[in-house]
């Protein structure tokens, strides 16, 4: 099972008010394990990164300038997406984004069915509980020390952490059994030699010990009738 852990840096919070991507991050998972294969791509907006937005992931549209503008960058981003399952936080924000870019350069947009909203597993995992990113890490102790300002990869880095914490651990279910022959490694029970059952019932010799030692109490309760 293929899974892209995304996360998008923007000029601001509505694509239908002009603002764009700038900077997208991808982690892949298969079988909810990291490969190590990432997508990491800053974007020419070809606009101005107000004030607000700098001040959270720190790319000014001078840095950006001399990057590739969407259309540039659109077909790569979408064969490595593939048809994989997408772990998103707050999906909603980022899906509305890529999908707002896609239809700019005439690209089949994305089923918001593929996206899965790690902000609402961590609501119903955690009700009442702050649940955005930083908190996230520190409820399950992952490493954020390095996040002083938003980035796209950095951010899909650690949302691979939290939502492989949220879905129950980074060692999810039993051992494959390509594993197994892998290593050589075989099941206790089909490695263990057949054994008769021990008897468990009390020799004769114990029976005559035993009534031996009850003879020498006095009422015994064991001879009452």
């Amino acid at each position: 099972m293929r899974e892209i852990v995304l996360d998008t840096e923007t000029t601001g919070l509505d694509p239908h008010s002009g603002h764009r991507i700038v900077e997208i991050g991808c982690v892949e998972l298969v079988n909810h394990m990291p490969t190590g294969e990432t997508y990491h791509q800053y974007i020419n907006p070809e606009r101005d990164v107000p004030e607000e937005a700098f001040r959270i992931h720190g790319l000014s549209a001078s840095f950006l300038k001399d990057f590739p503008v969407f259309g540039d960058v659109a077909s790569s981003f979408s064969a490595f997406l593939g048809d994989a399952k997408l772990i998103i936080h707050n999906a909603a924000f980022d899906m509305g984004f890529i999908n707002a870019e896609f239809s700019k350069v005439d690209v089949e947009p994305i089923d918001l069915d593929r996206a899965t909203d790690t902000v609402a597993m961590a609501r119903r995992k955690f009700p009442g509980a702050r649940a955005n990113l930083d908190a996230l890490c520190q409820r399950f102790d992952i490493d954020n020390s390095n996040r002083e300002l938003h980035g796209a990869l950095l951010d899909a880095r650690l949302l691979a952490d939290v939502y492989l914490e949220l879905i129950g651990g980074r060692q999810p279910g039993l051992i494959l059994k390509e594993d197994k022959q892998k290593t050589g490694v075989e099941s206790e029970s089909s490695a263990r030699p057949y054994r008769e059952p021990r008897p468990h019932t009390a020799s004769d010799e114990e029976l005559v010990a035993h009534k031996a030692f009850v003879d020498q109490l006095e009422d015994a309760i064991w001879t009452v009738e």
